[in-house]
């Protein structure tokens, strides 16, 4: 927001939105639709009715055009309240939030590819090994599995050594099993450093920029010192850990904002050169590359969790766009409207969002009106007809953005 890209900027946040409400919870509905799982009317009326304000407040402010300091505040606030009435009105019990965590916490605490990585093989234990060509045909089938392993994990740790050595030299890191003093030193150290580069002005003069990369050195300088000092080899700081927490986040912040930036760039040079509206790429590519987490995570927990484990991911499908609206999108307002605090933000002209909007209206006001019907039950009626939704939702922006024989021609065989 507020660099020449504010129509990726809403169009990421509604496709998102428009992703996690109907496809997200379209696949749940179908998935555990023969488990005949009810979800909470009170907390599914709540959170649709809100987010459905929220819809509404982001379309008044779409038509209205603009909006200064004081609006992107009061609409960044409505999360506030939003927080309010869950704590207010939920009606699970903490005694029941553990249980449901603690079920959880056994199959979703191990990793997926736990045993690939540390190079296990479950076809048989070493020394049980039967004599024979089969058991030959095991023992070759295990150390191929292994190599495989190997080389993938070789080829995956050159890849991402370029992204994570300079993360790991910026951001400290004090947990117990990857603490390491010198490395701990070192972020520490260059962080300040690297903040000064980042955010220094390109256009000041040598004098100004002397003197930002100066602070840089001399944080840097001293919180290396004292790390250096008050910790030990063996085992991470015991103290003052608000600070390292914080720290570790603003760093992580930092990082996020750096490869959002990058994203985005990468996605406007997408878009000029093979002459495809920015926006498009926003719609789709990057929400869906946004929302995939929501759609492992809910879906995961919607199917090992039983009952409590679907009415947490339905919550979520409905939380989490709300999040990213006011908070995300919110701060984003309140961040443009503050540069430019004695005047008001001009928002761009978009009638296909205001249409995709409509659509994603519809979707909500779909699942409040069939879910009670029947009986707050997910099943495959409300998945399918959410599904369709989205499909004509998507289908038609991109026939009228792209044309109808450029989108047949682009559609994958």
């Amino acid at each position: 927001m507020g660099s020449g890209t504010d129509d990726i900027g809403f169009n990421t946040v509604v496709g998102g939105t428009s992703f996690v409400t109907c496809v997200v919870v379209g696949i749940i509905s179908i998935c555990v639709g023969r488990k005949h799982v009810r979800v909470d009317k009170c907390a599914f009326i709540r959170d649709v009715c809100f987010l459905l304000l929220v819809l509404a407040s982001l379309i008044a402010i779409l038509v209205c055009g603009k909006i200064n300091l004081w609006g992107a505040i009061g609409f960044s606030s409505m999360y506030v309240v939003y927080v309010i009435v869950v704590i207010r009105h939920n009606d699970v019990s903490e005694e029941n939030q553990r249980d449901a965590i603690s079920s959880f916490e056994s199959d979703l605490s191990v990793p997926i590819l736990n045993g690939v990585e540390k190079g296990e093989c479950n076809c048989l234990e070493e020394g049980t090994l039967e004599e024979g060509e089969e058991g030959e045909e095991i023992n070759k089938c295990c150390l191929c599995i292994r190599s495989s392993s190997s080389c993938c994990g070789v080829f995956l740790y050159i890849i991402q050594m370029p992204l994570y050595l300079p993360r790991r030299l910026t951001i400290p890191v004090f947990c117990e099993k990857r603490w390491s003093k010198p490395m701990a030193v070192t972020s520490v150290t260059l962080a300040p450093l690297f903040l000064s580069a980042l955010f220094n002005p390109q256009k000041g003069s040598l004098s100004t920029n002397l003197m930002v990369y100066g602070i840089g050195l001399s944080f840097g300088i001293t919180f290396g010192v004292l790390t250096y000092v008050r910790t030990e080899d063996s085992s991470p700081p015991k103290q003052c850990l608000l600070v390292w927490l914080a720290g570790g986040f603003i760093m992580s912040v930092i990082w996020t904002y750096i490869t959002a930036q990058e994203l985005v760039s990468l996605l406007v040079s997408l878009g000029y050169i093979f002459g495809i509206s920015p926006s498009i790429l926003g719609l789709t590519v990057l929400a869906w590359g946004n929302s995939l987490g929501d759609l492992i995570t809910n879906l995961t927990m919607a199917l090992n969790g039983g009952a409590e484990g679907v009415q947490i991911a339905i919550s979520g499908c409905y939380a989490g766009p709300i999040f990213n609206i006011l908070f995300g999108l919110g701060l984003s307002l309140v961040g443009s409207c503050w540069k430019d605090y004695q005047s008001s933000v001009v928002i761009p002209s978009d009638p296909y969002l205001l249409e995709t909007l409509g659509f994603l209206v519809g979707g909500l006001l779909c699942a409040v009106v069939v879910l009670p019907r029947r009986g707050m039950r997910l099943d495959g009626v409300l998945g399918v007809g959410l599904l369709v939704i989205y499909l004509i939702s998507m289908s038609l922006r991109l026939i009228q953005t792209l044309g109808f024989f450029n989108f047949i021609i682009n559609i994958p065989n």
